[in-house]
C-alpha cells in the first residue's frame, strides 16, 4: 500500500488568493458585499473543509447568511456515508431552484465526498441543473479559481475527475466557533473497509508535517481556544509517508507542550493500530482529553473478517481495557453498524454481548447502508429491514440503559468542564463539556463561556449530565 504524499505548491495557493482579491476588488468596484451561505453535511472533516471555504469566501470580501433567499453564494459540502444523508441533500439542493428563480444571478455550488462519486456526479449533471458547480474533496483548494470561472463564463463548471488526494497549507480559516476548534492533521484513508466509500473519495492517507500542525495548534491557544480536536480518518496512522520520524502519539506531546489552559482532542481511531504508546501518551499529557473513540462495528469475528477490520474481538477487549489501564476516567465511545450483509442472528448477539462487557460511555449506531462501488454492496444479505430495525432498536435499549447508568454515576461528583456555549433555554442556558467530552447543561452567566469551571453535579438521563457551578 502506499503511502505518495502529495504536496499543492505554495504558489498555486498563492494564486487562489490572488483570485480572491480580484473578486474583492470588483465587488469593491461595482460596491455591492455578495452574502455567502455554506451548508455542510456529515463528519468533523467537512465542517473543518466548509471552515476553509468560508476563509476563502471571506477573502473575497463576502458576507455570510443563512438564508438562501439573500445568499448571492451557497455551497452544499456534501457527505456520501449514507444514502440517507445523500438523499437529504439532494432534496434540498433541489429545492434550491426557488432561491435561484427569486434571485437572478446566483451561484449555487455543491462539493464533498458525494459528488466525487462518478454516479452521483453524472446524477447531478443530468438531473440538477440548479447546481452551477460540483466539486470534490481533492479541488477544495482551487475553490477560488473554480468559483472565478462559473461566475465569469455562467456555465457549469464540473471539477470531480481528481483522485489522487494532496496537502495543503495556507489555505484561509474561518471559523464559527470561538471555543472549540478543528484541526486537521491528515487526510484520506488506506483501511478499504468493505462498507466503506471514504478511500474512494478522500484519497489515500497523506499527513501534514508536524511543524505544520503544532504551529496551528500553536495560533489556536493564542487565539483563545480552548478545545481542540485533531482530526483524521484514521489519525493512528499519522506521520506514514513523511520524511520525519513523527507518530501520532508523539505528535501529540509536541502539542501538549504548547503552554496555555486548553484540551486536546482527536478522531477517529481505527483499533487496529491504536497502540499502548498512544495510550500512556494520552495518560501522561497535561492536555490530552481522557477521551477515546474507538469504533468497533461489530461484536462478531466472522463480520469483522467480512468487514476487512483487521482486528477480531478479543483483541478490540484486550484494547479498551489497556486504554482503561493507563485512564481509569476514560470516556470510551464507539460506532456500531447493524445488519451488515449476512450478519445472523449469533453475529448480532456477539455484538450485544460485547456491548455489555465493554460498557461504552456512548455508543454511535447505524443500520448497514449499502455504498456503490465498495465490496459490501456485493455481498449476499437474506436479512430484511425489519429484521435490522428490531435489532437495531434492541441494541439502542441496550446503549441508553448502560449510557443512562454511567452518567448516574457522576451523580454528586465536582468536575471540571468547559463551558462552550449558550442553549437558549431558561432553566439551563449554558452547555459544557467534561475532559471526557460529557455533556454538562448549567445555569449561569453567559459570560463565562470559554471557561473552565468546577461544577456539582446534581441529576443526569440518558444523554446528559446537569449540574451546578461552584462559586
Amino acid at each position: 500500500m502506499s503511502y505518495e504524499r502529495k504536496v499543492i505548491d505554495t504558489a498555486e495557493i498563492k494564486r487562489q488568493e490572488e483570485i480572491c482579491r480580484a473578486i474583492a476588488e470588483r465587488n469593491a468596484r461595482e460596491g455591492v458585499t455578495r452574502l455567502a451561505m455554506v451548508d455542510t453535511y456529515g463528519c468533523q472533516q467537512n465542517e473543518a473543509d466548509s471552515e476553509k471555504l468560508r476563509g476563502y469566501l471571506a477573502e473575497m470580501g463576502c458576507g455570510f447568511t443563512e438564508d438562501e433567499f439573500e445568499a448571492d453564494i451557497i455551497i452544499v459540502n456534501t457527505c456520501a456515508v449514507r444514502e440517507h444523508a445523500e438523499m437529504r441533500v439532494l432534496g434540498n439542493v433541489g429545492a434550491l431552484t426557488h432561491s435561484k428563480k427569486a434571485k437572478p444571478g446566483q451561484i449555487v455550488a455543491v462539493c464533498g465526498c458525494m459528488v466525487q462519486q462518478p454516479h452521483m456526479a453524472q446524477r447531478i449533471k443530468m438531473s440538477y441543473p440548479v447546481a452551477d458547480l460540483v466539486f470534490g474533496p481533492h479541488e477544495l483548494w482551487r475553490f477560488p479559481e473554480l468559483l472565478q470561472r462559473a461566475m465569469d463564463s455562467r456555465k457549469r463548471v464540473f471539477a470531480t475527475e481528481r483522485d489522487d488526494g494532496s496537502v495543503a497549507e495556507g489555505i484561509p480559516v474561518r471559523r464559527t466557533d470561538g471555543v472549540k476548534a478543528w484541526l486537521s492533521v491528515m487526510y484520506g484513508c488506506n483501511n478499504f473497509c468493505t462498507y466503506c466509500i471514504v478511500p474512494y473519495v478522500r484519497g489515500r492517507e497523506r499527513s501534514r508535517r508536524s511543524e505544520d500542525v503544532v504551529c496551528e495548534a500553536e495560533a489556536l491557544v493564542a487565539a483563545g481556544y480552548k478545545d481542540i480536536t485533531l482530526l483524521g480518518q484514521n489519525v493512528n496512522s499519522y506521520g506514514r509517508g513523511l520524511d520525519e520520524n513523527t507518530d501520532f502519539a508523539e505528535l501529540i506531546r509536541e502539542i501538549d507542550k504548547i503552554p496555555g489552559d486548553y484540551l486536546i482532542r482527536f478522531m477517529t481511531s481505527h483499533p487496529k493500530d491504536a497502540t499502548e504508546k498512544l495510550f500512556k501518551t494520552m495518560a501522561e499529557s497535561v492536555h490530552c482529553a481522557h477521551q477515546l473513540h474507538l469504533p468497533v462495528q461489530s461484536g462478531s469475528d466472522a463480520v469483522l473478517r467480512r468487514m476487512n477490520r483487521s482486528y477480531d474481538r478479543e483483541g478490540y477487549i484486550r484494547q479498551a481495557e489497556l486504554a482503561r489501564g493507563y485512564m481509569p476516567d476514560l470516556v470510551l465511545t464507539t460506532d456500531i453498524i447493524v445488519g451488515f450483509p449476512g450478519e445472523s442472528e449469533q453475529d448480532f448477539a456477539d455484538t450485544l454481548s460485547l456491548c455489555e462487557l465493554v460498557r461504552y460511555d456512548a455508543m454511535f449506531t447505524f443500520i448497514y447502508s449499502k455504498r456503490v462501488g465498495t465490496p459490501a454492496a456485493a455481498m449476499p444479505d437474506p436479512y430484511t429491514r425489519e429484521d435490522k430495525q428490531r435489532r437495531f432498536d434492541a441494541l439502542m435499549e441496550v446503549s441508553n440503559r448502560i449510557s443512562g447508568e454511567k452518567h448516574r454515576e457522576y451523580e454528586g461528583r465536582i468536575l471540571r468542564v468547559l463551558v462552550d456555549g449558550e442553549t437558549g433555554r431558561e432553566e439551563y442556558n449554558l452547555s459544557s463539556r467534561t475532559n471526557g467530552g460529557r455533556l454538562v447543561h448549567l445555569h449561569g452567566d453567559p459570560a463565562l463561556v470559554g471557561s473552565f469551571k468546577d461544577v456539582k453535579i446534581t441529576a443526569s438521563n440518558t444523554w446528559a449530565l446537569y449540574g451546578e457551578i461552584m462559586d
